[in-house]
Order: C-alpha cells, then structure tokens, then sequence
C-alpha cells in the first residue's frame, strides 16, 4: 500500500497570474507525519522520511537563503538547511500543531550554529561570539535611525547594558571572522614587508636557561671533587686521561664519576620537572 502524497494548493492573484506553491499542513500531509511516528527503523520509514523532506526542501532552502553573502557558499548552506529540515521531520509531533512552526526555528538554529560553530578562522570562545552578536545588532539598530552616526562603543554600552570592555571585545570579534595570511604585505614605507616579518621566533637560548637553572641546585650538591671534574671537562674541555693526570686518579675512575654525577643532576632536574607540572 503506498502512502497518499502530501496536500499542496496553489494560489494566483488573477487568472493570468502564474500559480504559486504554497506549503500548509493538509489532513493528507499531517496523516504522513502520523504515520512516520508509528513506523519502527527501516526502509519504509526511510522511504516516507524521504518524501516529507523532498516535500518541504525548498523551504529549507529559501531559510538558508536568508544567510547569503556572510562568508558561507550558497550550496553549503543549503546542505546544512537541509540537516536542520531532517532533524525537524524526525523529531516533529503532529499533536503539537504545525509542523511548519516547528520546523522553521529547528532549521534556523541549525544554519546559525553552522555559522557560531564552523566558521570562525579561529575557535573563539562563546562568550565572545555571544558579545559579537550583540554588538553587531545593537550597532545596526542604531545606524537605522535616520541622522545617526557611527555608534561610539559608549553609545554601543548605552544600547546594549554591556560594559565598554565587553563592547570593545565585541567589536574585535567583528573584525576576526577570518584570518590574515601571514604572507600579506603590509605597507611601511617604500620597503612593504609581510605580517609574519613582525612576528618573533623561538629562541634556543631559553632552553639552555631552563637546562641551567634545573641542573644549578643538585650541581652544588655535589662533592667538591665530581664539581671540578665535571668543570674540567665541560668547561675546560679538559680529556678523561688530562683530568686523571692532574687529579693522580685512573681515567676509568674519572670516566665513572662523570657519568654519575651526570645522571644523578639529571634525574633529579628531571624530578623536579615531573613535580612541577603535578603540582600545576
């Protein structure tokens, strides 16, 4: 038995005037829904998902629509309208009323979490989104009325409750939807230079201070003798056999101390690493 399809009526201003499809919640269609909500998982739900959604995809499609020319291609859009629209038809109640109203705000939601989600350059936390949204709706309620200015961010503080701080957040966020190459040139005199021309390097040296400054406490630990052997030869650059000479002991034993003293720094530096980053 094949499902009835889903009631449409057209409506024209004149006899002349070109039909208009207009989507309503007919007994046929509403007998769909019905329907859908009884059927268990399997390819008869599926088949009868798939013509509510292909019934009421271009209305999807003209809420997407709304979203054009903020960044987004109008095909991805309408993909993700489309999600929203198949989220709407599995979850919809027909005993709650029209599924229109119910599908209208899902997709909505859908295409601005689309937008809070998936399209920052960069992953900016949702209290500044949330900052950004109001500051762009408070500054375009104030350009609509005639003879405004450009809202300083005290106006914009004014109108929105938010303090100046969280208002200039909000306007920074405006200007960082997307990212600057570090590529770009940037003008500075007759010499332009690129944004990453600015930007500092890593400097080895700081490891070299980090490594001192964990070995510094357990080297004064050590005995006077393993100091100055370990000084001789990694300072002096002093040979095993030249260390052994001046201090009248075998190069086997100088080879041995070294490579105890060093352990013991080591492992101890690398102990109080391990603490600091348990403690933190």
């Amino acid at each position: 038995m094949t499902a009835a399809r889903p009631h449409t009526h057209y409506a024209s201003a004149s006899p002349s005037a070109p039909a208009r499809r207009t989507h309503d919640d007919s007994p046929e269609a509403t007998a769909l829904f019905e329907r859908l909500v009884e059927l268990d998982d399997g390819p008869e739900r599926d088949a009868l998902r798939d013509e509510l959604v292909a019934l009421w995809l271009p209305m999807a499609h003209r809420i997407a629509g709304r979203f054009r020319d903020r960044g987004e291609a109008m095909e991805d859009l309408r993909q993700v309208a489309a999600l929203g629209l198949v989220k709407a038809v599995d979850r919809f109640d027909p005993a709650r009323g029209a599924f229109e109203s119910y599908a209208v705000p899902t997709i909505t939601g859908e295409v601005k979490r689309h937008f809070r989600d998936r399209m920052w350059a960069l992953r900016v936390p949702r209290r500044v989104q949330e900052l950004r949204n109001r500051v762009r709706v408070a500054r375009r309620d104030l350009l609509e009325r005639p003879g405004t200015r450009e809202p300083t961010p005290a106006d914009l503080a004014a109108h929105t409750g938010l303090t100046e701080e969280e208002v200039a957040a909000g306007l920074e966020a405006l200007e960082s939807f997307s990212t600057l190459s570090l590529d770009a040139e940037l003008a500075a005199g007759d010499d332009g230079y690129s944004l990453g021309d600015t930007l500092g390097e890593s400097d080895s040296s700081y490891d070299v201070v980090v490594d001192r400054e964990a070995a510094k406490n357990e080297l004064r630990r050590l005995p006077e003798r393993e100091r100055a052997i370990l000084y001789m030869r990694f300072f002096e650059d002093m040979t095993q056999s030249g260390i052994a000479d001046r201090l009248g002991i075998s190069q086997m034993h100088v080879s041995r101390l070294i490579t105890r003293s060093c352990a013991q720094v080591r492992n101890e530096a690398l102990g109080q690493y391990s603490s600091g980053r348990s403690a933190s």
